[in-house]
C-alpha cells in the first residue's frame, strides 16, 4: 500500500492544491528518444555481436545519418509517427504495485484452448502466447466441422531436449507453421491498401504480419503486450485486473508506446520508436527487450512521484529561510517524513528496477540487447537523476527531523520554564503567608 497510499494522499483533499486534472498534461517517461529519432542497433544474441556506439558527439538527435544499410535508411525515412497506427503494437503498462503471479500462472493455464496460452515462469517474469482471435477460428472450425488446419497450429517448444530436423537445438522458440498467416485480430487495424503496406509489397522482408499476439508480466506490476490492437490491450489489461495488489488509478497508470517489424536484411535496431526485430520466433530477444521497456515504465512511475513530492515540499526551504521553522504541526510533519521514507524505500529495495535481471546471469547472450535497449531508453541518466532527486529528499528529511527534534527540545524547555515559574510563584506565596501569619 506504499505507492498507492502515496498517491491517494497526493489526490486528497489534504494535498497542496493543484490545477484541474485538465489542464495538466501527464509528463510520461522522461526521456528525450520521446521526440528525439535516435538509433540503436541491436545485437544479435546467436552470434554474441557487440553494436558499436551510435551516441557519440553531436550525432545523437541526427543518427538518419549514420544508418548505413539503404534498404534500412530506406524504412528508416518512410516510417515516422504517422505510421504508427499501422504497424503492430508493443506496450508497456505500469498498473499496479505488484502482480500475484501464481493467480496469473493459473488464469493463463486456464486459457489454452481459448487463447492459445502455454505460460511460461522465467525468474520474475509470466511469458506466453495469448490470441484473441484464436477463439474465432475455433468456432469457425466447430462450426463447418473439419478439423483444425495445420497452418494455424501453434507449436510451442520450451525444452532444451527438443531438437529440430537439421540437428539444432530449438530452445526457447516459437514454432509458428503459419509464416505466411495474416492475424485475422489486425484485420481492421492494418489496412492493405495503406503506405506501409506499400512499403512492404515493394520490401518483400518487410514483414508486419502479428502471427500471435505475446504478453510479458512481471512481478513488479508491469505488463508488456506484442502484438495486440488497443481495444485488445485495453480487453487484456481488464482481465488480468483481478490479479493487481495495490492497484494504481486510470490517471496514475504509466505507458511506453513501441512499434515493431520483422525483416532479415538489415541488422535488428530501435530507430524513432520503431523496433526491427530479425526472429519472429525467439520470444527470449522480446523478452530481454520486454525487460528494459518493463523497467522504464517503473521508472516513469518513481519519477511522477518524486516530482509530485518535490512539488509538495518545495515551499518548506522557503519557509525556514523566512521564519526560520517550519508552518507545519507535529502530525503533519511526523506524516510527510512517512512519505518520504516510503518513497525511498520503494525505489531502492525494488531492485528488479534499478539493477540489470538475474535472467542475464543465466542467459549472458540476451543481455547486450537488454543493455542496448535500456541505452537508448536512457535508463542510466534517468536512475542516475532519479538517485540525486532522491538525495535532495533525503537532505529534506534530514531538515523536517531535526525540525521536529528541535520543536521537541523548546517544548520540554518551556516546560521546565513553567514548572520553574510555577514553583517561584508557589515559594513567594508561601512567603506572603509566612509573614502574614508572624504578623
Amino acid at each position: 500500500s506504499a505507492i498507492n497510499s502515496k498517491l491517494r494522499r497526493r489526490n486528497s483533499h489534504g494535498a497542496v492544491p493543484s490545477l484541474p486534472a485538465q489542464l495538466v498534461p501527464k509528463i510520461g517517461p522522461q526521456r528525450s528518444t520521446k521526440n528525439a529519432q535516435k538509433l540503436k542497433l541491436l545485437p544479435a544474441p546467436e552470434l554474441g555481436e557487440e553494436s558499436p556506439d551510435e551516441e557519440s558527439g553531436r550525432d545523437v538527435y541526427s543518427q538518419y545519418t549514420r544508418i548505413k544499410d539503404p534498404t534500412a535508411r530506406r524504412d528508416a525515412a518512410r516510417l515516422g509517427k504517422a505510421d504508427r497506427d499501422r504497424l503492430p503494437r508493443v506496450t508497456a503498462y505500469c498498473t499496479a504495485n505488484k502482480y500475484q503471479m501464481e493467480g496469473l500462472m493459473r488464469f493463463l493455464k486456464g486459457r489454452g484452448k481459448t487463447r492459445g496460452a502455454s505460460p511460461k515462469l522465467i525468474d520474475e517474469c509470466i511469458y506466453s502466447a495469448y490470441d484473441y482471435s484464436k477463439t474465432v477460428e475455433n468456432r469457425h472450425d466447430r462450426r463447418v466441422g473439419a478439423q483444425p488446419d495445420p497452418v494455424q497450429a501453434y507449436e510451442r517448444r520450451h525444452s532444451t531436449g527438443d531438437v529440430s530436423d537439421n540437428g539444432f537445438h530449438r530452445d526457447n522458440l516459437i514454432d509458428l507453421h503459419s509464416e505466411g498467416r495474416h492475424d485475422s485480430g489486425f484485420a481492421d487495424g492494418y489496412d492493405a491498401g495503406n503506405e506501409t503496406a506499400i512499403v512492404g509489397e515493394t520490401n518483400p522482408d518487410f514483414d508486419t504480419q502479428v502471427h500471435t499476439p505475446e504478453v510479458f508480466l512481471f512481478d513488479y506490476g508491469v505488463v508488456v503486450i506484442w502484438g495486440m490492437t488497443l481495444a485488445q490491450e485495453q480487453r487484456f489489461l481488464k482481465e488480468i485486473a483481478k490479479f493487481e495488489t495495490e492497484k494504481l488509478a486510470p490517471d496514475d497508470v504509466e505507458t511506453e508506446h513501441f512499434n515493431f517489424y520483422y525483416t532479415r536484411e538489415y541488422q535488428a535496431r530501435i530507430y524513432n520508436d520503431f523496433i526491427t526485430l530479425r526472429d519472429k520466433r525467439n520470444y527470449m530477444t522480446k523478452l530481454a527487450i520486454s525487460h528494459a521497456l518493463a523497467q522504464s515504465v517503473k521508472t516513469s512511475l518513481f519519477e511522477e512521484l518524486i516530482a509530485s513530492t518535490v512539488d509538495t515540499c518545495k515551499d518548506i526551504p522557503t519557509q525556514i529561510a523566512l521564519t526560520g521553522k517550519i508552518a507545519l504541526s507535529r502530525t503533519q510533519i511526523n506524516m510527510q517524513i512517512g512519505e518520504l521514507f516510503i518513497l525511498r524505500i520503494n525505489i531502492h529495495l525494488n531492485g528488479s528496477v534499478l539493477d540489470t535481471p538475474e535472467l542475464f546471469w543465466v542467459e549472458p547472450q540476451l543481455e547486450p540487447v537488454y543493455q542496448a535497449v535500456r541505452s537508448y531508453l536512457e535508463m542510466d541518466q534517468r536512475v542516475g537523476l532519479l538517485t540525486e532527486r532522491l538525495d535532495v529528499i533525503a537532505d529534506l528529511l534530514a531538515v523536517l527531523k531535526d525540525q521536529l527534534s528541535h520543536g521537541h527540545g523548546e517544548k520540554l524547555e518551556w516546560i521546565v520554564i513553567v514548572l520553574i515559574a510555577a514553583e517561584i510563584v508557589v515559594a513567594a506565596i508561601n512567603i506572603v503567608v509566612d509573614l502574614y501569619a508572624s504578623d
